[in-house]
């Protein structure tokens, strides 16, 4: 037979593009059009109905950058079209086909109701089906004028990104808004094609499957009347039966279909337009629900779901209504879908909090899975964390955008620091945003890495990441790949329903131990430094906040403990934990708002420590600290001269001026207090850092080296550093001035100000406190560099086969090698407040107060010694999508404390973090909580979210071993329980007479109590 396939292959494909979708709708007529272009921010469908509508053409420019415009459509149903299946067809001029990033809109009828969304993928609104001739219709039409922001493919610098630099020149052209009949036929006809087509070219040329997919296809064609497409598309249908008719293969991969909608929080676009993706996209999926019964469509995020119910109650009850029938699955069971690495260990637990339990409450659902399909990376304390919030699994995507490593499963047991392990799911279809077409289906089949173990994998399928969610023709698609030779079978269903079947289908599945990490936008841990720091302070100030709010109230009996406000607050600082705020991917708009919504949380909660401190009472000044560890440091008092305080870990003490031990000299440029020596150079760089104790010297080569790096990605500028960063660079040795600026017993001080390229500069002060290892580099940034990235260096002299750095609640251990194409992918990585490096008896710290991206590194020096180098990413200046990210100044401090143990690094990092408060007070006689046993820290105490006045406290192991204690407070207790982070009770907890509580943890062990007060 001789090959045609070429010729019929473009033969179906021009009839196709050409004659059968054109022939989708038979016949039109306009809607008769009146815009109103709203001032400033999106307006209320209330006051949108009282504003004065002006007559509109089609073909007229409309909405500036960030606009919104209410269209008024009328339109009459012909009387000749009675019986057929009307719909409103509206392009508001759309671009490409991505729906999330450009123009989007909202129909409503003029009593208010929301309909339906339209965008470029999902024009149309159902009118009647069968119509009835003579109907009238009138909408009001919310339109958002969002500007393209991918536009040029990410490749060039837009100002479209805030609305303070977007200018007013009109978007879009407004191209048609029509009633029209859906030709049905016609409409499957297209659908039937398409799947057909997409197979065939999906399939080897050696298939017969594939020929016979074609000859089909062709003889189709010869059936399809070009003159009469309508008339003749149930003729063509016909031929294509067969084909479509054939069962699958039985031994066909399995996908479980699960109906999606990614919804970024923020991102292209500023949360204010969130808010109406979310009512846009749920309309839209509501809709589909009523269209089709075995429609099941999972969505996350707690925090969308509010916005709905606070601002859209139609399509909230519409939301409730398809829970209740089976087809909506609240899942993720998150406040947000959050940055998978950067939160600290109490906000993980915060998010799946009040994630599960707004499902609970508004729902009545108790979520199974965690659903962070999108995050870029995972920290290794997920898999506990998630089942002590009552999780059976874990699902995510992006570890598929791996650079350099393919990851070795699809489905497999997550083992977390602490040895909880986690059913997890990784599909195949490298998407979140799956619309079933033959390369994603035959793309899941290839990459399945499971085959002859299991043979199921999971699809999220509708657009994504700006909404739209699944359309009509995706589940078409799935229908007609329910069960179609050459294929895999598609079955729509619950994911709680795929991941019982795919735990029964392969119990024994792989073990990956440790994080996902993502070899990918490693920039991520540094963009945008003044978002991340907003992060760092207001997560520690709520500690604050609630350890001394449950102080005063279970000793001040006039005093009312704010849970309202700590639960507000705690949301607010969830939502901006989101995987393109905080990771610093977002537009200008956004972290614009998220530094201003930073500075108001910070506010508050001084606000709300300063009443809890003074419903202590008053009795002069004390000294008060947040941290679980004791500590012994000097602080400032008012009258700015320094003392020198003692006070326990979660309690206070009078400001009194003891003796200081370790007293600091100052000898030139040369500071010592009797445990640390630390000498600098001319050029500003510490030349040698002294460990009197250990009598060795911290540094191999001069410490505190700022480089400053050219830094362009070769894509995803915010996201991305790529390794050949490091290839070009510019030491920053000349500086301005080397001053010592403090000289007494009680601290030692050196500030080094250097100027350098396009007018940036940085001020640093280098601190030595008496008794205190620990030296602080306080540091100034006026920053106007553009792409490049800033590093400070420690190159210390110790031989570190790998480093440890502080995640959620524990730390993680890296090889410092790059034996593999695994260790040689993790050039940048992150952490939380430490760094810690050490060899058979001694180690080295780098501590941070705001930072998270580093990397580490070592050699061989020529007389045999290692230098292992630790270098914090300090700040960056990407252009992409933001081209003024990270402008400006920076304030924030790194650490190095020489001899450090990883508990020393511990309560350190805790105490660089939470700066002693100094207040008038009359304070309390004990700590709230205090704890005897070495590794056992108190990471939150508060009082429980029911309103009973039990006291909370949660714990975990933080160095890596066994470890046992007793947890006492201050006020008497009738008896304790451990319960899952929701505070629900699990077991009692083993309490002595006294009140105190024994406790025993494995490594890493997070551990929730439930103190109920006698």
């Amino acid at each position: 037979m001789h090959d045609e396939r070429q010729r019929i292959e473009e033969r179906v494909e021009r009839l196709h593009t050409q004659r059968i979708k054109p022939a989708i709708y038979a016949a039109t007529v306009p809607f008769a059009v009146e815009a109103w272009q709203a001032p400033g921010e999106p307006v209320s469908f209330e006051e949108a109905t009282g504003a004065s509508y002006e007559p509109f053409e089609m073909g007229t420019p409309w909405g500036p950058p960030w606009g919104t415009t209410w269209f008024r459509m009328r339109g009459t149903v012909p009387a000749e079209w009675a019986g057929r299946r009307v719909e409103s067809v509206i392009d508001l001029g759309f671009v490409g086909d991505w729906p999330g990033n450009q123009a989007e809109a909202l129909v409503h009828t003029v009593d208010g109701t929301p309909l339906k969304a339209v965008n470029p993928l999902n024009q149309y609104v159902a009118v009647a089906n069968p119509a009835v001739g003579g109907e009238e219709i009138d909408y009001l039409v919310e339109a958002a004028s969002n500007p393209d922001i991918l536009a040029d493919n990410f490749s060039k610098i837009t100002p479209m990104g805030d609305i303070l630099t977007a200018g007013d020149k009109p978007l879009y052209t407004f191209r048609h808004a029509n009633l029209a009949v859906l030709d049905e036929e016609v409409w499957h006809l297209d659908l039937d094609v398409q799947v057909l087509r997409e197979l065939m070219v999906e399939l080897s040329e050696h298939d017969p499957r594939r020929h016979e997919i074609m000859h089909a296809l062709d003889r189709a064609m010869d059936a399809l009347d070009l003159d009469d497409v309508s008339g003749s598309a149930a003729a063509v249908r016909e031929v294509l039966k067969p084909v479509l008719a054939k069962p699958a293969n039985a031994s066909a991969h399995i996908v479980s279909g699960v109906g999606h909608a990614h919804i970024d929080s923020a991102w292209l676009w500023p949360i204010r337009e969130t808010k109406r993706k979310t009512s846009r996209t749920f309309s839209n999926v509501t809709s589909l629900a009523d269209e089709y019964e075995e429609f099941v469509f999972a969505c996350s995020q707690a925090q969308q779901y509010e916005w709905v119910r606070d601002n859209y109650p139609k399509v909230w009850a519409r939301i409730q209504e398809s829970v209740k029938k089976g087809q909506w699955a609240p899942v993720g069971g998150m406040w947000v879908e959050a940055d998978g690495n950067l939160p600290g260990g109490e906000a993980v637990a915060r998010q799946l909090i009040h994630g599960k339990r707004f499902f609970i409450e508004h729902f009545g659902i108790e979520t199974k899975g965690v659903w962070l399909p999108d995050s870029f990376g995972y920290t290794a304390a997920y898999p506990q964390l998630a089942k002590l919030a009552g999780n059976e699994w874990f699902l995510t995507q992006k570890i598929s955008w791996n650079q350099t490593n393919t990851f070795p499963h699809h489905t497999f047991w997550w083992e977390g620091i602490d040895g909880t392990r986690i059913f997890t799911h990784f599909p195949p279809v490298d998407t979140y945003n799956a619309r079933f077409s033959g390369e994603e289906m035959s793309r899941a089949v290839r990459q399945y890495r499971e085959k002859g173990n299991a043979n199921r994998s999971l699809a999220p399928f509708g657009w994504g990441d700006g909404g739209g969610g699944p359309t009509r023709e995706i589940m078409e698609r799935a229908r007609r790949l329910r069960d179609l030779e050459g294929s895999a079978k598609v079955e729509i269903e619950h994911p709680d329903e795929f991941f019982a079947k795919a735990r029964a289908e392969y119990p024994d599945a792989p073990v990956w131990v440790g994080e996902l990490y993502l070899e990918l936008h490693r920039a991520t841990y540094t963009s945008q430094a003044r978002t991340k720091q907003g992060n760092r302070r207001s997560e520690h100030k709520l500690r604050e906040a609630e350890l001394w709010a449950t102080t005063a109230a279970l000793h001040a009996p006039d005093y009312t403990y704010p849970a309202e406000k700590l639960d507000r607050l705690w949301k607010t600082v969830l939502l901006h934990q989101f995987h393109d705020i905080l990771p610093g991917s977002s537009i200008a708009w956004v972290h614009r708002e998220a530094e201003a919504e930073y500075a108001r949380v910070a506010e508050e909660l001084e606000e709300l420590t300063a009443e809890a401190i003074d419903a202590l009472g008053h009795g002069g000044l004390r000294v008060f600290n947040t941290s679980p560890y004791d500590r012994a440091e000097v602080v400032r008092t008012p009258d700015g001269t320094r003392a020198y305080v003692e006070v326990p870990g979660s309690g206070s003490a009078a400001l009194t001026d003891s003796a200081a031990p370790h007293p600091v000299t100052v000898d030139g440029l040369t500071l010592d207090n009797g445990l640390v020596r630390v000498e600098f150079a001319e050029d500003g760089t510490l030349s040698s850092v002294r460990d009197l104790r250990a009598g060795r010297e911290v540094l191999a080569e001069p410490g505190n080296l700022l480089r400053l790096h050219t830094d362009l990605p070769n894509y995803w500028d915010a996201w991305d550093i790529d390794k050949h960063y490091k290839n070009r660079y510019t030491d920053l040795l000349d500086a301005d001035s080397v001053t010592v600026v403090e000289a007494d017993p009680l601290i030692g001080a050196v500030r080094i100000e250097r100027s350098f390229g396009k007018g940036s500069t940085i001020v640093q002060t280098v601190t030595v406190r008496a008794g205190s290892s620990r030296i602080d580099v306080e540091t100034d940034i006026d920053w106007h560099e553009a792409e490049k990235i800033l590093k400070a260096a420690f190159p210390i002299d110790i031989r570190a086969p790998h480093s440890s750095a502080e995640i959620a609640f524990g730390h993680i251990q890296r090889p410092t090698h790059t034996n593999t194409s695994w260790e040689s992918a993790r050039f940048e990585v992150s952490g939380h407040r430490w760094v810690h490096l050490a060899e058979p008896g001694y180690g080295v710290a780098v501590l941070n107060d705001s930072t998270y991206g580093h990397d580490v590194s070592r050699t061989v020096r020529e007389d045999g010694g290692t230098t292992t180098t630790v270098r914090l990413s300090l700040v960056r200046a990407p252009r992409i999508p933001d081209p003024g990210a990270d402008q400006g100044r920076h304030r924030f401090t790194y650490s190095l404390l020489p001899g450090a143990s990883i508990a020393d690094a511990v309560a350190e990092g805790y105490s660089l973090n939470l700066p002693l408060r100094l207040a008038e007070s009359a304070g309390t006689a004990e700590p709230v909580v205090s704890v005897e046993g070495e590794g056992v820290t108190v990471e939150a105490v508060k009082l429980a979210d029911d309103g009973s006045g039990d006291l909370v406290v949660r714990l975990y192991e933080s160095s890596g071993g066994r470890a046992r204690g007793v947890l006492r407070t201050s006020v008497p207790i009738a008896g304790a329980q451990i319960t899952d982070l929701l505070e629900r009770p699990q077991e009692d907890a083993e309490s002595a007479a006294d009140g105190s509580v024994a406790v025993a943890l494995r490594p890493f062990q997070i551990l929730t109590l439930r103190l109920r007060r006698a």
